[in-house]
């Protein structure tokens, strides 16, 4: 493109001189204009990632051809001692080092050691109290670690050697005597250990009293594998409550052996059910398996009499989850049982259970839940990606709702509206981060945020919308989304106030998503694009990263703007309509309408332009009007007066000053257009081989120099108009006959209409 601004000026100062006759000073013009704080060299700047794709993470946001991650296989034994709340184990890991490094310790995390008195999450709980923790009861909490040994293998037989270890708050350092090769090496530990199930361990397990008996919900239960990943190495940033956890996958095997009157569940699937059920038992649960409505497999009266026989006896229950990167249990004498089918749409099935006290039965309350698990299970089996578990288990328990693979924890006294709503959003969990294995101790909003918005869809479609959720108000919400003082979503949980993680983790994410779906993509290209992000991540590590890229690609848009306003700060969003005008002051031809940007964040622009008539008319502008412009005027086809103008008018987006959303022909300002017929013609200097044409299009000036590119004019003053881009202006006289062309060194030359 020709560089106007440059050789117009020297050209013509060339031709005129320095010196010419009609060359004067004039005075400079002030325009006063409203202060916006939006930069669009911020909202659109580039380099919104901070490196380039790798082998193992590509630039289009997939697992690239040398992406590897390690695994961890656990065969595990869990005795219950109901009366003490005390689980005694053993576990057997298999852990294969696939990174492209040699190891000599390995790192292991040791998460109910948070329950210690003397750990760091206690010490950083406040004055006020918590959720996380052990909210206030003293008792002697954390992993008693027995033994920890190296299991060798040669020529079929087995050795144990006693490994030394050190421990740190909720981390195990175990170091191995001969060192874990690279590319496939693999260590095999045993660990002896026990400890004492806290009453409401930091919301994620518990010990619930009934009136049947203790429900124990438990969870981080077992010394897990830290992970170790081409992002960080070792990944052993202690577990203080509020962020939760990231671990490898494979497979566990687990027995575990509770008083004979308890059910036990558990994630994966019940390889002896013979051997823990009764006959009666067995031949109800092989009808819900059949079913799709809710079967009762031990009821309200049966728990009544069972309950109450007291022995020493026991049962051991054997359980396998294949392909999962935890395993949590939950044993009770208390349990009512259900269960119905899941229908996946692969064909298989899968089966829905649910255990619960007698206080949690009924139809406005657990009654339902397996209806609840089995629906939720089902949509999001259809929307995003298959159930892979063979059971999916809802455990009523003192927690306010947590999930883990195949199982979830949620709250006892649930009913209705809101055990379907915790009931969905923990099986939400099963996507992420159980499938897609993100890293919640640093980036809680990939799980939290994006099974709250899978939520809000599958609310919509429950049972042709009995607990359809009313939209959100985006104007409502925008004082807390783009608080300055708030924590960006990017943060870990763990450096956010407690108060702000229901906003910052799960709220403001997801309501990310919702804009980014249904106003920036569409449903059709956001949903390839997710559905793409959690196939290509299934059962592997992505990072935030992976996440903008897989979606940019995918969708194909460059989208920097919205992860820089939305996710990397807390950036406010203000549109706003300044003024109208009728093109050439008559309502029949039209209306330019001026609307600003007054504040950081870009989005979209929707309208509603309404007319005196009634008739209203929804106009949607691209975030690119934003790219290069702090206001913008565009001109709407209209026959009519206009009776209103309303930025926003859904409430879409999370505008947080309402009080320049609406133009209203009562009020707002209506411009007078200035009719440009009488600037129009040819235009010439007898001592300069130039002419200078002035046209118009859509009510703006064009001006044609000889042997130059046209460029437009806008009026910044009565009869003077300016182009910034070519560097001059044009000073008509009043009677429109002619106009000085003044330079930018305020040199004026007269030209004279032809």
């Amino acid at each position: 493109m020709k560089n106007i601004r440059f050789k117009v000026i020297v050209n013509l100062a060339l031709l005129f001189g320095i010196t010419s006759v009609w060359a004067q000073d004039i005075p400079s013009n002030t325009i006063t204009k409203s202060v916006s704080k939006y930069d669009y060299h911020d909202a659109f700047a580039p380099f919104f990632y901070t490196k380039n794709g790798t082998s193992t993470r590509s630039a289009s946001g997939q697992p690239g051809p040398g992406y590897w991650q390690n695994r961890a296989d656990y065969q595990l034994t869990a005795k219950l001692d109901e009366k003490n709340n005390e689980i005694t184990g053993t576990e057997i890991l298999s852990y294969t080092n696939n990174s492209p490094d040699k190891m000599d310790f390995i790192w292991m995390n040791l998460d109910q050691n948070l329950f210690k008195s003397d750990s760091r999450g206690n010490a950083v709980v406040p004055l006020a109290g918590s959720r996380n923790g052990a909210q206030g009861q003293i008792f002697d909490g954390g992993h008693k670690i027995k033994s920890v040994k190296v299991i060798s293998i040669s020529n079929g037989k087995s050795t144990e050697t006693e490994a030394k270890y050190n421990i740190s708050d909720t981390r195990m350092q175990v170091f191995l005597p001969k060192g874990l090769n690279a590319k496939g090496g693999i260590i095999k530990l045993k660990i002896d250990f026990s400890f004492i199930a806290p009453f409401e361990g930091s919301d994620r397990m518990g010990v619930l009293e009934t009136k049947n008996g203790k429900i124990f919900t438990i969870a981080q239960w077992y010394p897990r594998m830290c992970v170790y990943d081409d992002v960080r190495g070792w990944n052993t940033n202690p577990y203080l409550g509020a962020s939760e956890f990231y671990l490898e996958y494979g497979d566990l095997d687990v027995t575990i052996t509770a008083p004979s009157n308890h059910i036990v569940v558990c994630s994966g699937e019940l390889l002896n059910p013979t051997a823990v059920y009764s006959a009666e038992e067995q031949k109800r649960l092989a009808q819900a398996k059949q079913s799709d409505k809710t079967v009762v497999i031990r009821s309200a009266s049966e728990v009544e009499t069972t309950s109450k026989l007291v022995s020493s006896a026991t049962k051991t229950w054997h359980y396998k989850v294949t392909n999962a990167r935890d395993i949590s249990w939950s044993s009770s004498a208390a349990f009512i049982l259900d269960g119905a089918k899941i229908n996946l749409p692969s064909g298989k099935k899968a089966l829905a259970l649910s255990v619960y006290p007698v206080e949690s039965d009924g139809d406005n309350a657990w009654g339902r839940s397996t209806e609840y698990t089995k629906t939720s299970i089902e949509n999001y089996s259809k929307r995003w990606f298959e159930y892979p578990y063979p059971v999916a288990t809802n455990v009523a328990g003192n927690e306010g709702g947590m999930e883990y693979p195949g199982i979830v924890f949620c709250g006892w006294e649930s009913k209705g509206e809101d055990l379907w709503g915790v009931t969905d959003h923990e099986f939400g969990h099963i996507w992420f981060p159980m499938i897609v294995g993100s890293n919640e101790r640093y980036f809680g909003w990939m799980d939290e945020g994006f099974n709250t918005f899978i939520n809000s869809l599958s609310a919509l479609d429950f049972n042709n919308g009995e607990y359809k959720p009313k939209p959100t108000d985006l104007h409502e919400e925008a004082e807390d989304y783009t608080n300055p003082k708030n924590e960006p979503i990017l943060s870990s949980p763990d450096n956010m106030k407690e108060a702000n993680i229901g906003l910052l983790c799960y709220s403001k994410p997801s309501a990310g998503l919702v804009i980014l779906r249904e106003q920036v993509l569409g449903p059709e290209r956001f949903d390839l694009a997710l559905r793409t992000y959690v196939e290509r991540w299934a059962y592997k590590h992505p990072t935030p990263d992976d996440f903008f890229r897989t979606i940019e690609n995918v969708a194909g848009e460059d989208l920097g703007w919205f992860w820089r306003g939305w996710f990397q700060y807390n950036w406010r969003l203000d549109q706003g309509v300044n003024s109208i005008k009728y093109v050439k002051n008559d309502p029949k031809r039209g209306v330019v309408i001026s609307i600003e940007n007054f504040e950081k964040m870009a989005m979209p622009v929707v309208l509603d332009i309404k007319t005196k008539s009634g008739k209203v008319t929804r106009v949607k502008l691209p975030v690119e009007v934003w790219q290069r412009n702090v206001d913008w005027s565009f001109k709407h086809d209209s026959t009519e007066e206009i009776e209103s103008v309303t930025i926003d008018p859904d409430h879409v987006f999370p505008d947080n000053n309402e009080a320049n959303n609406v133009w209203s022909s009562a009020t707002g300002l209506v411009e007078k257009d200035v009719i440009l017929d009488s600037y129009l013609g040819k235009f010439s200097n007898k001592n300069a081989p130039i002419k200078i044409t002035i046209t118009e299009k859509n009510s703006v000036l064009n001006v044609l120099i000889t042997d130059y590119p046209s460029f437009t004019v806008e009026q910044i003053a009565k009869d003077v108009f300016e182009s910034k881009r070519a560097g001059l202006k044009f000073e008509f006289n009043e009677s429109k006959t002619g106009f000085d062309l003044i330079l930018s060194d305020k040199q004026k030359i007269p030209f004279t209409k032809e």
